[in-house]
């Protein structure tokens, strides 16, 4: 098994990407949430592979009682570990050290002076330096344990940066994994490859042939169907799943009516003609509109889609006979946003279809060969995989398909007109040559009409909102730069090719603090 780095996650909004930097180094790891750290830490340690461990910032306070905490094992593994902002705090606390509340709190844009050398900064930063970093904490470390020397100062932190260098315990206040830390990239690069010395060797073509063996050790001789949508993360787990067990896999491609345009025809074509995969086309359109009929709240919508998803194949999966595994495109990000960091109730962003098991009567077993993997380290497999490009760098397009890009209630009416007008949008994209610098551009039907002029004559019709963003993996997102002449022609477009539309707008909004999606 690959060498890894496990991240013991205490709620911080960036967590992931610490897991992005520690993968761009070559390096395969985890996220855990800090309540279930020590059964994955013998777990994975059982392995021998374990070579580190990272601690992520938190929500928290460590002054508080009962706040998060590592379990007291982690300290006497002997590994390698690197703390970031409440991460810092948590060891001091755990240590010996001490952390206080109350004192003069940094948020944004700091300067660490590098105090002293030590491995982490290893060809980064020499004693002396001054080098920007982002901050964002309101506790303040006051001691630091026996063993730990300071290696970095902020204005507000005394011990921003502190070693063990016996133990090999790292932390740091600032958070090096957020991009305004500019060289935070390289210490995290550091840790795992000069302090906890992992060889930076995982690769896609390691990933796809661990991955294969997986899947062939969990399903054995059992029959598995497949969730396809014809999107980039259900197609590349539907082949490589097929590649692993051949035609003990059936895909089940369930149009529920809210595609984009022309979109189920190439589901079909690409998956039953083109790579020979037993496909099953049930065309639930009817079912799935009837149930969304006058239903507006976002939550609910998806909510509605994802039960008469499962609903689906539990049919299907009866009408196969013996099926015993149902295989989805789950990916990372979908499973670390649907965690609480305290355990309990947390506040819902928005629910995935595609998280949280199955109904028990389903007596199904989940196939998630991607649930490891990050939205663009998806693209990179389904590339090793050989799936064409057209398809590999597809923009994401959501589970509950258009029906959240449909602000209200969803008719087919509607659902009609959104879809010329995304498809004049991203004719418009491709022929501009902009496809493959966007991550996601969609369109979305704005639930208001409003008043227009064509000809000599009014008009009273609907407005829409174009969406173009970049991003790295969905986590956070800028709006994309549209030249204006560029806007001018699509919407020139959309008014004049599809009718019902006389208003068109540009979305300029950023996440945080919107999301990408608009529901």
């Amino acid at each position: 098994m690959a060498e890894r780095i496990l991240i013991i996650d205490f709620g911080s909004q960036v967590t992931q990407l610490i897991a992005r930097r520690v993968r761009e180094s070559g390096v395969y790891c985890e996220i855990v949430p800090f309540q279930k750290a020590d059964k994955c830490l013998d777990l994975v340690n059982d392995h021998g592979t374990l070579k580190g461990i990272i601690f992520s910032g938190g929500p928290a306070s460590t002054t508080e009682e009962f706040s998060p905490r590592a379990p007291d094992g982690v300290f006497k593994l002997g590994l390698p570990i690197f703390g970031i902002c409440y991460g810092e705090q948590t060891i001091c606390m755990q240590l010996g050290g001490a952390v206080e509340t109350g004192h003069h709190r940094e948020f944004g844009r700091a300067f660490l002076e590098i105090k002293d050398d030590c491995d982490l900064f290893d060809g980064v930063w020499a004693k002396g330096e001054k080098h920007q970093v982002w901050m964002s904490h309101g506790d303040k470390i006051t001691e630091i344990p026996t063993g730990f020397r300071a290696v970095g100062v902020s204005d507000g932190s005394p011990f921003a940066a502190i070693a063990d260098d016996v133990r090999k315990i790292y932390a740091v206040q600032f958070h090096p994994e957020v991009m305004h830390t500019l060289d935070g990239a390289k210490l995290l690069r550091n840790f795992v490859r000069k302090v906890a010395g992992c060889s930076g060797e995982w690769t896609m073509k390691g990933f796809r042939n661990e991955a294969i063996a997986k899947i062939r050790e969990q399903v054995g001789k059992g029959r598995v169907i497949c969730g396809l949508s014809g999107g980039v993360d259900s197609s590349v787990a539907a082949v490589l799943i097929h590649e692993a067990i051949g035609d003990q896999l059936t895909c089940v491609f369930v149009d529920h009516g809210l595609l984009r345009k022309g979109e189920g025809e190439e589901v079909v074509r690409l998956f039953r003609d083109h790579y020979n995969i037993p496909l099953i086309h049930n065309d639930a359109s009817d079912l799935f509109l009837g149930k969304l009929a006058g239903v507006s709240d976002p939550e609910t919508k998806r909510k509605i889609i994802g039960g008469l998803f499962i609903d689906v194949f539990e049919a299907e999966a009866k009408k196969i006979g013996g099926a015993e595994f149902l295989a989805q495109g789950t990916l990372y990000p979908d499973v670390i946003e649907s965690i609480s960091f305290s355990g309990g109730p947390s506040v819902t962003i928005k629910s995935h279809h595609n998280v949280g098991g199955l109904p028990a009567r389903m007596n199904m077993k989940l196939v998630e060969p991607l649930r490891e993997l990050f939205k663009d380290e998806v693209r990179m497999l389904g590339r090793e995989l050989g799936l064409p490009e057209s398809l590999v760098g597809r923009h994401p397009f959501p589970g509950p398909g258009l029906a959240i890009r449909i602000p209200g209630d969803i008719t087919r009416d509607k659902l009609d007109l959104l879809r010329e007008v995304d498809a004049v949008y991203l004719d418009e994209i491709r022929r501009s040559g902009l496809y493959d610098q966007i991550w996601q551009a969609f369109a979305v039907l704005l639930p208001v009409r409003t008043v227009g002029v064509m000809g000599d004559g009014r008009t009273y019709d609907q407005a829409c909102a174009l969406r173009a963003v970049t991003s790295t993996d969905g986590m956070t997102a800028d709006y994309y730069p549209f030249p204006h002449d560029f806007l001018g022609r699509v919407a020139t477009r959309i008014i004049n090719e599809v009718r019902g539309i006389n208003r068109v707008t540009y979305d300029i909004t950023s996440k945080p603090p919107g999301t990408i999606e608009w529901e």
